[in-house]
């Protein structure tokens, strides 16, 4: 197979689309563990949009985007979220009675 062969660029779009699906799913759950005071609730589901993903914690603080300039030393998170809305379709922050919840959907269909 020659590189560049459709059958290897469907791989390769196929393996961005899973590892974009994993990294946010790991970013969200990190945060509601680390700056969210705690992982409260947790689902997926597959619709023909994509990857609807719900991630709760126990905070009320929504979450943080840090500007590299004006970081201060120490100073800890805030690069997460823009990758998250970056790489979500769509994204949702919910406010709860004992927290918030992010709610995601990943398209699972490579792009060019």
């Amino acid at each position: 197979m020659a590189l560049g062969a459709p059958e290897l660029q469907d791989e390769e779009a196929g393996a961005r689309v899973l590892a974009d699906a994993l990294l946010v799913t790991s970013e969200l759950v990190t945060n509601a563990i680390r700056h969210g005071d705690g992982l409260t609730a947790f689902d997926l589901w597959i619709t023909d949009d994509g990857l609807i993903l719900n991630v709760a914690d126990a905070s009320t603080c929504p979450p943080v985007t840090t500007d590299p300039k004006s970081r201060e030393k120490g100073q800890i998170g805030g690069f997460g979220w823009p990758l998250v809305c970056r790489l979500a379709q769509h994204v949702a922050v919910t406010a709860l009675p004992d927290g918030k919840q992010i709610t995601v959907l990943i398209s699972l269909t490579p792009t060019a």
